[in-house]
C-alpha cells in the first residue's frame, strides 16, 4: 500500500493522536473523521440566497407570503398554556 508523508502541527497531531481507539492507525482516525461541510452552514446558505436574488432567481413570492402569514399566526398565539391555577 502506498503511504504519504504529512506534517501536522503540534496540537493537530495531539488532536488526532486523542482521537486513536486502542491500537488504531492514524489512518483509520482519519478515514472515519467527519470535516464539516462548508456549503452547509448558515453564512454559506444566507450568501446562496442573496446570490438568487442578485440573479432574479429568488423565492416565490407565494411562498414568502407564506412564511410571512406563519410568522404572523405564531405571534398570535400564545407560547405558555393558561394555568389552571390562575383564577
Amino acid at each position: 500500500m502506498a503511504t504519504k508523508t504529512i506534517t501536522l502541527e503540534l496540537d493537530a497531531y495531539e488532536r488526532l493522536k486523542q482521537a486513536k481507539r486502542g491500537k488504531e492507525s492514524f489512518s483509520a482516525v482519519v478515514r472515519r473523521a467527519r470535516f464539516d461541510d462548508e456549503s452547509s452552514s448558515g453564512a454559506s446558505i444566507l450568501e446562496a440566497t442573496a446570490g438568487l436574488y442578485e440573479a432574479g432567481k429568488g423565492v416565490p413570492a407565494k411562498t414568502i407570503q407564506y412564511w410571512d402569514e406563519a410568522v404572523r399566526r405564531s405571534e398570535a398565539s400564545a407560547r405558555i398554556s393558561p394555568s389552571a391555577w390562575e383564577g
